[in-house]
């Protein structure tokens, strides 16, 4: 596919966008790193209004765009700062929810309006009065947004449904994780150190990847590994992540004596992939395009996943799927995969050819920029 130019004509300017993030995911702070690079290498100016820490993981500068630290706080000073990087703006373009905010509100009031794009990755969520909270600031966001992009239909329809003029799905593609170069060693031969250090030499190797929150469904994933530890020999489940339910998930580990290790966090997510027999997913929602089921189809590792959100849209039937919340299911599932190898190498080639229909980096950015075209270009006078 030949991406979008948008070549400034001769004697005018550039193009000048600012991306907002506010802090974010790891999944809409690498788009905005993936977006920034094609964007500069099609003549777009691109500012990055992100905080430091997410310009030293994900190095928009070295992407060729401009980044001006702002916190990811509303306070009127950050929007203040934000107002000021936004005003020379042709068009500004903020990814999730509270950074979408500040940008409507540094955009507010202003004589000439600037379009304002909103990607929206995922959906927040909560619950009580910070559910409200959260609802009311969606309902602005979408009020002040020129276009929505929701990155599965159910965020589009979302997007409409709290008050979007304009919502259009643009999936995001997966770019790679930042991270050290790869060194000189085979990966294959990577593959059983990295077992052998994990303690799944001569068992199964199960991974799950994600913050420990109650919509992960981990203890979902705790109730399934009851079934498996009977099994010779039990797999082992490792889990990739971290957060507020460590605690109470490794009080379940230790009590009942699960074979689950919780590994925290982890740089090296695409190796440990490469070494397991299995990915699961028994999240309870996952309305966005989950990085874990994108990076499995990848690297051709067998899926198991809750059948809930922008799952099916996004893998089709190249994962087995299973009830959000069903334990039972969920065991069951991967029971039948491991005694199962003709079906592992089915999924194996389905994963590759699921993932060859998603859009590359190059699409996306061709994409985004159309819509820049379309937002900025003078409408012609009949």
């Amino acid at each position: 596919m030949t991406p979008v130019s948008s070549p400034s004509p001769h004697g005018q300017s550039p193009l000048r966008t600012v991306q907002v993030l506010g802090g974010g995911n790891a999944g809409s702070s690498a788009h905005v790193r993936s977006l920034a690079a094609g964007l500069v290498a099609r003549g777009v100016k691109v500012t990055v209004c992100a905080p430091s820490d997410a310009e030293y993981t994900y190095d928009f500068t070295g992407a060729g765009a401009d980044h001006v630290p702002v916190p990811r706080s509303s306070d009127p000073v950050s929007v203040a700062a934000l107002r000021t990087v936004c005003a020379d703006a042709d068009l500004v373009h903020a990814h999730g929810l509270h950074a979408s905010f500040r940008a409507a509100l540094a955009l507010g009031g202003r004589r000439v309006r600037t379009p304002l794009v909103v990607t929206w990755h995922d959906r927040v969520h909560a619950e009580g009065a910070r559910a409200h909270l959260l609802r009311v600031l969606e309902r602005r966001v979408m009020k002040a947004a020129t276009v929505v992009l929701g990155a599965t239909s159910e965020l589009v329809d979302g997007a409409r449904r709290t008050g979007a003029r304009d919502a259009r799905l643009g999936p995001v593609a997966l770019p790679a994780r930042p991270g050290p170069p790869p060194g000189p060693e085979d990966p294959d031969r990577l593959r059983p150190k990295l077992r052998a250090e994990l303690g799944a030499v001569d068992r199964p190797l199960l991974i799950a990847v994600g913050s420990l929150d109650r919509h992960r469904g981990y203890d979902v994933l705790l109730d399934a590994a009851r079934v498996w530890r009977r099994l010779d020999p039990a797999p082992l489940v490792v889990v990739a992540g971290e957060g507020p339910l460590r605690g109470e998930l490794q009080e379940r580990i230790e009590g009942e004596g699960l074979p689950v290790v919780l590994l925290g966090s982890r740089e090296d997510v695409p190796e440990l992939l490469a070494a397991a027999d299995l990915a699961l997913l028994p999240s309870r929602r996952e309305p966005g395009r989950s990085v874990l089921a994108q990076e499995a189809l990848h690297a051709r590792v067998p899926l198991v996943a809750s059948d809930v959100g922008g799952i099916p849209e996004l893998v089709g039937d190249a994962a087995e799927r299973v009830p959000p919340g069903d334990a039972v299911a969920l065991a069951g599932a991967v029971v039948r995969l491991l005694r199962d190898p003709a079906r592992r190498a089915e999924l194996s080639e389905r994963g590759a050819r699921q993932a060859a229909t998603w859009p590359t980096e190059d699409e996306t950015v061709a994409q985004v920029l159309s819509i820049y075209d379309e937002l900025t270009q003078p409408t012609p006078l009949l």
